[in-house]
């Protein structure tokens, strides 16, 4: 088996490595200075001005819609890097290891997931519209798909209802954890909801782009993590109230939205779970360093038989995650995410619960500094944690997962009863 990545991938990563060294690490404290600036100017909610100055020059740079696969482009008549799921994992690795990196070449969800969706399923004057500014970093986007009134695990729980009225679509409904609905330069959701209850359970949904100015829509808080707010970007609690908006707005047409869904969630799970990787890299450094550094009851913590298992557990355990996820990675670019199903489950359920592992393991070699802000882990724990539900739970998938291995031992045609 050969292991390497692409000449074209390594030279991306000798790229972001240097952008990342000159520009993303030394600015970690310059970012929260800005933030805590204008939280005290009652401004907490404005984009920094660091991030665009450091888009600049990733633009300049080459370095920007890195995600864009080749398809997508194809599609869009935009052309980023043109990469494949394979060829893109190792730098979303990279850009993760700052939690605000992403966004600065572009590459940073929810955008990149509704910019695949409006390219593959969007009509022409839908892409016009959005996909554009989208894509030139103009405006940023939503996606709204979780609501607090039930158990959105079983996304056909969902409630919100998309009703036709017309020309035009009315849509009533509340959402949450709809990232990025509270950044002023949120100009489009991208919302799921049902059109038709009587349907079958798998048709009954569909997504519909939504513009953020339609009148109806109220932004009604920020949803916190752990205390995080996530500014300026945030999670939103959204209220769709009789939002109307044009027939043409529907993508694929009614009741596609499941299907939607899964051709939007295959490489978005590549990309979180390689961003994780990325951010339990990082702690296992910090870790190391910081063991190498504090001495406790006359020796070093890296001395310590406990410090030294856990280094040793979490090296084990980074690259097998690693490995995984870039396996799952390579089955969809070569049988596609279909036949990937397992592979992709398995890494969703994997990575987020390796870097929670990881991450806790360095805030334990910090003491009291590990939860506090002077380290980037409490922060990047948080955001961990918050990813074993989000793009579905680690039981859902897990019980995906069995069900399939199960089925190998089953005669043809035979299915586990529910």
């Amino acid at each position: 088996m050969d292991f390497a990545y692409s000449a074209k991938t390594q030279d991306l990563q000798q790229r972001l490595l240097r952008f990342m060294d000159a520009h993303i690490y030394p600015n970690e404290a310059e970012f929260q200075r800005e933030l805590a600036a204008n939280t005290a100017a009652g401004q907490r909610w404005t984009p920094l001005k660091l991030l665009a100055r450091l888009k600049d020059e990733a633009q300049a740079q080459g370095l920007w819609n890195l995600f864009l696969p080749v398809d997508t482009a194809e599609a869009s008549g935009y052309h980023g890097a043109g990469l494949t799921n394979a060829e893109y994992a190792p730098l979303a690795e990279i850009m993760g290891r700052v939690f605000w990196a992403s966004e600065v070449f572009n590459c940073s969800a929810p955008d990149t997931g509704n910019m695949e969706t409006i390219a593959r399923y969007g009509s022409e004057a839908i892409k016009a519209r959005w996909l554009k500014p989208l894509l030139e970093g103009e405006i940023r986007s939503a996606f709204a798909m979780t609501e607090p009134e039930v158990a959105s695990s079983d996304a056909t729980n969902i409630c919100t209802r998309i009703e036709r009225d017309g020309d035009h679509y009315v849509i009533n409904g509340r959402k949450w954890w709809t990232s990025g609905a509270n950044d002023p330069r949120c100009k489009v959701f991208i919302t799921m909801g049902k059109t038709d209850p009587d349907a079958p359970k798998h048709v009954q949904q569909s997504m519909i782009v939504v513009p953020a100015d339609t009148p109806g829509i109220t932004i009604v808080r920020p949803v916190q993590v752990f205390g995080y707010d996530d500014a300026p970007h945030g999670h939103g609690e959204v209220l769709f109230e009789n939002v109307r908006v044009p027939v043409e707005n529907i993508l694929l047409g009614e009741g596609r939205g499941f299907e939607i869904a899964q051709g939007r969630l295959g490489p978005g799970r590549i990309h979180h779970c390689m961003r994780l990787i990325g951010q339990a890299e990082r702690a296992l450094e910090l870790m190391c360093q910081r063991a190498l550094s504090r001495t406790a009851f006359g020796k070093l913590l890296a001395q310590q038989g406990v410090t030294q298992e856990r280094i040793a557990n979490a090296r084990c355990q980074i690259d097998m995650a690693r490995l995984l996820t870039l396996k799952a990675a390579w089955m969809m670019d070569t049988v596609g995410n279909k036949v990937a199903k397992t592979e992709i489950a398995m890494i969703k359920v994997v990575a987020p619960n390796l870097a929670c592992q990881v991450i806790d393991w360095a805030m334990q070699v910090y003491g009291g500094a590990g939860v506090s802000e002077d380290t980037p882990l409490a922060f990047a724990y948080a955001n961990a944690r918050t990813l074993r539900f989000a793009d579905g739970p680690d039981e859902v998938h897990r019980a995906a997962i069995a069900k399939w291995e199960l089925a190998k031992w089953l005669p043809p045609k035979e299915r586990l009863p529910r």
